[in-house]
């Protein structure tokens, strides 16, 4: 009866499977608040990079090395840094309705003059990833203009005044380096 016993084990291992599959889907549910953030987990949330309280703008630790753009999103602050870890500028964004997750992405398409999902006219647009069809990326208004968020409407650009928007496209080639932090 060796035929028996094996489905036993499957019905059993079947069970358990499922019961682990609940017990996690239970605990996701009922992340705290202050824990959970759209499009984070929760382990980048606890785990959010120093600040120099000192010093607001200063770069944060463990934001990554080599040349880079680090973007921290409880800041909306970007700043450019080189090899060697120096920064080059650094200077505040109006961010999108649609963040990235935390972690480390590469710039993967540039174009010099488009229009922004809101119908403006932008310039200098770097971006480096998507979010559930939204394209996530940097971008300064022609007309100098900061974003009025809708937060009904999935929106991506990361609006920078248009001269941080040339100092963006000059540093920011494609295959850059973008660090995004909590």
């Amino acid at each position: 009866m060796p035929g028996i016993s094996a489905v036993i084990v499957a019905g059993l291992t079947a069970a358990a499977l499922a019961t682990v599959g609940f017990l996690g889907h239970q605990a996701a549910v009922n992340v705290p608040a202050e824990l959970r953030r759209p499009g984070a987990d929760a382990a980048a949330a606890v785990h959010k990079a120093p600040r120099d309280k000192d010093h607001p703008t200063a770069l944060p630790a463990r934001s990554g090395r080599g040349s880079r753009v680090v973007y921290s999103l409880d800041d909306d602050r970007v700043w450019l840094v080189e090899d060697g870890g120096k920064v080059k500028r650094t200077f505040g964004v109006s961010p999108s309705t649609v963040d990235p997750a935390p972690g480390t992405y590469r710039v993967t398409s540039r174009s010099a003059a488009v229009t922004g999902s809101d119908g403006v006219p932008v310039e200098h647009v770097v971006r480096f990833t998507s979010v559930d069809g939204t394209v996530i990326g940097f971008s300064a208004a022609v007309d100098g203009s900061a974003p009025e968020l809708d937060p009904g409407e999935r929106t991506g650009g990361i609006r920078e005044t248009r001269a941080d928007g040339a100092a963006m496209w000059r540093f920011a080639t494609v295959g850059r380096k973008v660090v995004v932090i909590p």
